[in-house]
């Protein structure tokens, strides 16, 4: 992979104040999806239970999963991958089929007692993530790569991207002035910035925009739909320190049978993410330190999340944007990032406040990351040199990009009485291996792609 000179792979080299500020702007680039699992799902316990004092997840637990996840994530993956674990949307669909169980064992069961019955589905989920790591371990990633190509990672990276395109709206729709500022910050710094501005546009669109509002809410103004810009009720009640309040998983199989097929999408998804880190940065993390180590601290982080009723972890896009802006490669930034997200988890009242930021600011800064995730795409389709004149290639591309963005609420059956979501992503990863399988030509080695990292890691060893 050809890669900007500017890149930064040693993070120590800009100094530990500026390194902090890096690891800050990866946790505001997760922070927003991630907290918005815990509240989703606990609205789906709300809605099925009719309790309003009593949640199924909560954030400071999930926040406190995402940094250890992280964390383990690292430890699994030799120190090398710069990726952030957060929340993972896969599992809504699951959380929200438990928590309207209402037989058997579930019947008049509260939202705790069900939400902890469904993070153990979450728990086996993990645990298939290191059986899949364990196969391609013993047959060995060249062969599991051939049916992982270019022409299927490539498009797939695009669909992530696009496909949480209308997230990005969404939440900029709510008031597109905020949104507009925090875009233009962003962009501007980026483009025109000077030295540490230039690296941390994303942190100070957050900043900037989060200022205006301020003003503006003072001011008296609202949003579009009358509601206000902030509200701070929920920082008045939080505490100053507090412990997550964590929960214990329990077992039963009829909630394993929803939560724990979902791994089937979550682990195409974890293949398209790592080969979007890969093609951000250049160094070819599916070969070193092996996509089976990925998959490992990726199972192991959301089995850690499970057991302790936290929300399911995934490789995160968000930040996989914030390396291609700000080109800096260092994954001691992102441990940094990881370790502020735990620290956050035992203060409540700064959770809170962050947890105030407008979703019209979450939606503008989105609109630059997400942006970014379809363009490394089309640039990993590009730069391996991906031949779309022919047909067997178009065939697969034209597939994955109709799969992955025409299935918008999944593909969902019944197997043995439980019902079973296919995220879209999921959808399109399946269908563009099958292709790649079944069609002539493919004549793609991965042993060039290795050959390629370790010439990079050697350039880099000699600077």
């Amino acid at each position: 992979m050809n890669q900007t000179n500017h890149a930064i792979r040693d993070a120590k080299s800009l100094g530990l104040p500026k390194m902090l500020i890096l690891g800050i702007q990866h946790m505001f680039a997760m922070f927003g999806a991630t907290i918005l699992v815990p509240i989703l799902v606990n609205s789906y316990f709300v809605d099925a239970c009719g309790e309003g004092s009593t949640r199924g997840l909560t954030v400071s637990v999930t926040l406190f999963c995402a940094g250890v996840g992280t964390l383990l994530f690292h430890v699994c993956a030799k120190m090398k991958v710069p990726a952030f674990l957060g929340s993972s949307f896969a599992f809504l669909g699951g959380f929200a089929t438990v928590a309207h169980l209402d037989s058997g064992i579930y019947a008049g069961m509260s939202a705790n007692d069900k939400a902890a019955y469904a993070c153990e589905g979450v728990v086996v989920a993990g645990l298939l993530y290191l059986g899949f790591a364990m196969v391609i371990r013993i047959v060995g990633v060249k062969r599991v790569m051939r049916y992982l190509p270019p022409v299927v990672t490539g498009p797939i990276i695009i669909c992530i991207g696009l496909s949480l395109a209308s997230s990005a709206i969404q939440n900029a729709s709510t008031n597109w002035f905020l949104a507009f500022v925090a875009l233009a910050t962003i962009i501007i710094f980026n483009i025109w910035g000077k030295g540490m501005f230039k690296i941390i546009p994303i942190l100070i669109g957050v900043v900037i925009s989060y200022a205006v509002a301020l003003v503006m809410n003072a001011m008296g103004m609202t949003n579009p739909d009358s509601s206000a810009i902030l509200n701070f009720s929920s920082v008045a009640a939080s505490g100053i320190v507090g412990l997550p309040p964590f929960q214990l998983c329990k077992f039963d199989i009829s909630a394993i049978f929803v939560m724990a097929p979902i791994a089937i999408a979550t682990m195409m998804e974890h293949v398209g993410d790592i080969s979007a880190i890969f093609a951000t940065v250049g160094s070819n993390f599916l070969a070193d330190p092996g996509l089976h180590r990925t998959l490992l601290g990726d199972g192991i982080a959301t089995a850690f999340a499970g057991f302790i009723s936290g929300s399911a972890n995934t490789t995160y896009g968000e930040n996989t944007g914030v390396l291609e802006l700000s080109k800096v490669y260092d994954p001691l930034v992102i441990r940094i990032a990881a370790v502020s997200a735990i620290i956050i988890s035992f203060i409540p009242k700064v959770s809170a406040i962050i947890g105030t930021m407008p979703s019209a600011i979450i939606g503008g800064v989105s609109f630059m990351l997400y942006g970014m995730i379809s363009a490394i795409g089309v640039r990993n389709v590009v730069e391996n040199k991906v031949d779309l004149t022919k047909s067997r290639n178009l065939i697969i591309t034209g597939v994955i990009f109709v799969c992955g963005l025409g299935f918008s609420d999944g593909l969902t059956f019944n197997v043995g009485g439980t019902s079973i979501t296919l995220t879209a992503l999921a959808i399109a990863a399946i269908a563009g291996i099958v292709l790649n399988m079944i069609l002539p030509g493919n004549d793609y080695e991965f042993e060039a792609e290795e050959s390629s990292s370790e010439e990079i890691a050697g350039a880099e060893s000699r600077v």
